[in-house]
């Protein structure tokens, strides 16, 4: 038998080999690589971090073409002067090690500093502000949630867990119509293709064939800043700032942000917290409707309750009808009876009225008062006779005349005695006239007006005066230089009337 060599040689080497189990080449890599690279020094863009509970803060670094792992102890991170955050150019040092339970290699980072801001984020920064500026992220162009929608339209990959999460807590908490678009939710055509689906649904016509959405989510499960950056692309950003319908965001995780979070109208943490916002919990509402229905059932039988009892009271206050009618009764009794009775009488009165023109409508009756109406008649006729007539006048022009002369006495008498009245007085007149006075020699003096000068003060020197004596005569003289004689206040009879001229004698 013949036997190749080659094979012999190969196997013998293989026999030569001593097996090992992974774990022991796991830890011989590992001893390897901390041997090779026990301390380094690595710049790069700090890309997710990661901080459980246990305190570890978990990130990786990476440049264009490169990401490398690593991890910073909780003793370690709690002695850091600055927070390692996502886009952050940091230089790190620390040893290589590796991960024998996934098979990676990561560093773990002794000291950390910040070394300026990522290009990515010093790229997204600006954009931000850009679109910020322009008042796409304004508070105020921020639309309500419906509380009760009847379609919701979903954009997102229809592959992933995302939409099963949301269709699921939409069937838990109030199961509605869901229209689902399919995106691609990272890489190149992310961003155009949510951009589409969101302007498609807003172009959708209420009451079309297809549904017209009230709400919108646009989801997407964690990820890297890279895996995200499509929902920081422009053309998103301003799709959703012109949408119509209102829009919520649930990308990535709870500190995942991305420029649709700030352009939308509601940011959901998480896509499964998006649908829990886009809808409520139809058993709460349930359970409030009962409620509210138990608090007016309740409300209504209290107030009926109150009503009830109200209207008890207020009966046992109120008189009884018998104590409210009962006068009025009786005094409806006592006018029925009093009316009975006058119309008793009346009819009676009537009756007797009837019968009384009945017996006077008989012949004989009427022909005893034709006679009494003939017997009256004659005694006007033999009143108005002519001679009686006659009579009538002759007396009545008696009666006239003798009235005529009496009238004409009496007339006459009363003339006499106003005239000897009258002539009383005028004598008393004349005697108390102030010609009578001149008469006894006495003056009056005028001045050039014809006024009575009643004064010597009254009169300037050199003026023109007149004297009046009896029988009216009137002398002219002119107030002289001399001594101004002192008036005599006449004597006057008790008739003189005070609006008498004073007289001066001379």
């Amino acid at each position: 038998m013949l036997i190749d060599q080659e094979d012999d040689d190969d196997g013998a080497e293989q026999g030569n080999l001593s097996e090992q189990s992974v774990t022991d080449l796991s830890n011989a890599i590992k001893r390897t690589v901390e041997d090779r690279f026990g301390l380094v020094r690595v710049r790069g863009e700090i890309g997710r971090v990661s901080r459980p509970r246990s305190g570890h803060v978990y990130l990786s670094l990476k440049d264009d073409k490169s990401v490398i792992d690593g991890v910073l102890w909780k003793g370690v991170a709690s002695r850091l002067s600055v927070t390692p955050e996502e886009g952050m150019e940091a230089v790190v040092t620390g040893r290589l090690t590796t991960f024998g339970g996934q098979s990676k290699y990561q560093i773990v980072i002794d000291h950390l500093a910040p070394a300026g801001a990522g290009a990515l984020m010093a790229m997204l920064d600006a954009r931000r502000r850009a679109l910020e500026a322009e008042g796409l992220f304004a508070e105020g162009r921020k639309k309500a949630i419906p509380l009760i929608p009847k379609t919701i339209g979903i954009v997102t990959s229809p592959s992933g867990a995302v939409i099963r999460d949301i269709l699921h807590r939409l069937a838990e908490r109030f199961p509605c119509d869901v229209l689902v678009w399919p995106v691609a939710v990272q890489g190149k055509a992310c961003a155009g293709e949510v951009a589409r689906a969101i302007k498609g649904f807003d172009a959708l016509v209420p009451g079309g064939k297809v549904a017209r959405p009230d709400v919108l989510i646009v989801a997407r499960g964690g990820g890297s800043i890279e895996d995200l950056w499509g929902f920081n692309e422009e053309e998103v950003v301003r799709a959703a700032a012109a949408c119509s319908i209102p829009l919520i965001s649930a990308i990535g995780h709870e500190t995942d942000v991305t420029l649709l979070d700030h352009v939308a109208d509601l940011r959901a943490p998480t896509p499964t917290g998006a649908a829990e916002k886009a809808v409520p919990v139809r058993a709460d509402l349930l359970a409030q409707v009962a409620e509210k229905g138990g608090l007016r059932l309740r409300a209504m039988t209290r107030r009926l309750d109150t009503l009830r009892e109200r209207t008890v009271q207020a009966g046992r206050l109120l008189p009884k009808p018998d104590a409210l009618v009962g006068d009025r009764r009786q005094k409806v009794d006592l006018a029925g009876q009093a009316l009975s009775r006058a119309l008793t009488d009346i009819f009676a009165h009537h009756r007797a009225g009837m019968a009384d023109a009945r017996a006077s409508l008989r012949p004989a009756a009427m022909q005893a008062r034709l006679r009494e109406s003939e017997s009256g008649f004659r005694q006007l006729s033999a009143r108005l006779s002519p001679v009686r007539l006659r009579r009538s006048v002759t007396e009545r022009g008696e009666a006239l005349r003798t009235l005529s002369s009496a009238m004409a006495r009496t007339g006459r008498g009363l003339l006499t005695e106003r005239e000897a009245a009258l002539r009383g007085f005028g004598r008393m007149m004349e005697a108390v006239s102030y010609q009578r006075v001149l008469d006894r020699g006495f003056a009056v003096v005028r001045d050039a007006a014809g006024g009575v000068v009643t004064a010597p003060d009254a009169v300037a020197m050199g003026a023109a005066l007149e004297i009046e004596f009896a029988a009216g005569k009137r002398l002219p003289v002119t107030a002289g230089k001399g001594a101004t004689p002192k008036p005599r206040k006449p004597a006057r009879s008790a008739q003189t009337k005070d609006d008498s001229p004073d007289l001066f004698d001379l």
